[in-house]
């Protein structure tokens, strides 16, 4: 039995104006974490304890700026917050947003603040900072699910990883040198990317991946296909003490992966796996078994049987 993830976030703590709850997006206004607000109007600055607070409006990209659609709930004296389900946002996430007070002022954040980002109009700079959404597809994470690696340059200074995964960044993902080489662990959003390596200011392809596609300058992209998250359920075996999943995707280890028991007593292991048919089975304390809740079967090059999922 499989269930497939609906929604993974990966924002970094500390992005101010927003967080996310699982399939939410909550937005959060702090009087306090603004002192400057902006008539839309006059375009005159004035003070934070020159207004009074009658109501607070989320606006971005995401709503054509409307300073009257997104109203947001008083939590308290101090904080405002408005919960939008994902389905509200109808493109993918790489919105700029401000709030707005009494559907006329624009609060200004701290230019320095983490998340902003210079306002732009008609391709020019204005002089006010909007809000940014961490909207980056990955971050890096020791456990991550894709792991970069780049054989020899061991006398490079810098080497950057740069992707769709994160809009072509080209500082966020630093590689750290290894033995023989460099390498970078990300936790990446399920889904396909392109990205290269850039050594120095310089740009490369992976010369260890043969998956690549033509860019607009002629040279080529490294494509990777990040897949699905997956879950393994086994139930009916509550009293067992140990319960290993193996497959094709892990070379059949008999080790590697460790199942874990749920208050139900089911015992679950949550994946991603890429796109294309895998075979596996479950080790119940060192018996080997088919899947009895997957109906698909099949022989292998060796003749045996295996259960067969198939991620599309």
């Amino acid at each position: 039995m499989f269930a497939l993830a609906t929604w993974i976030t990966f924002a970094q703590n500390g992005d101010k104006g927003y967080r996310f709850e699982g399939n939410d997006v909550v937005f959060t206004f702090n009087k306090h974490d603004y002192k400057k607000f902006t008539n839309d109007d006059s375009s005159i600055k004035i003070k934070f304890e020159d207004l009074t607070i009658d109501n607070v409006v989320v606006a971005g990209e995401f709503n054509n700026w409307s300073k009257y659609d997104w109203t947001m709930k008083k939590i308290n004296d101090f904080t405002y917050e408005l919960r939008k389900h994902i389905n509200d946002f109808k493109d993918e996430f790489s919105w700029e947003f401000k709030f707005i007070i009494n559907n006329q002022y624009w609060a200004e954040p701290s230019v320095y603040d983490p998340n902003i980002r210079l306002a732009m109009k008609k391709g020019s700079h204005l002089s006010v900072y909007n809000l940014r959404m961490n909207t980056s597809a990955a971050f890096p994470d020791k456990k991550g699910n894709v792991r970069f690696r780049l054989r020899g340059y061991e006398d490079a200074k810098k080497i950057i990883v740069s992707g769709s995964f994160n809009r072509w960044n080209t500082h966020d993902f630093e590689m750290y040198k290894i033995k023989n080489g460099w390498e970078l662990k990300l936790n990446i959003k399920p889904g396909e990317y392109e990205y290269r390596f850039i050594i120095d200011g310089y740009w490369i392809e992976d010369p260890s991946n043969p998956s690549k596609v033509l860019n607009e300058f002629g040279e080529f992209n490294s494509h990777i296909n990040v897949g699905k998250y997956v879950t393994f359920l086994l139930k009916n075996y509550n009293n067992a003490n140990r319960v290993i999943l193996t497959g094709s995707f892990n070379d059949w280890n008999e080790d590697d992966i460790k199942m874990e028991k749920n208050e139900n007593g089911y015992w679950s292991y949550r994946m991603p796996l890429p796109a294309g048919k895998h075979y596996y089975k479950f080790i119940i304390d060192g018996q080997w078994i088919l899947d009895p809740d997957n109906p698909v079967k099949e022989y292998d090059s060796k003749g045996h049987i295996n259960s067969v999922f198939m991620v599309k």
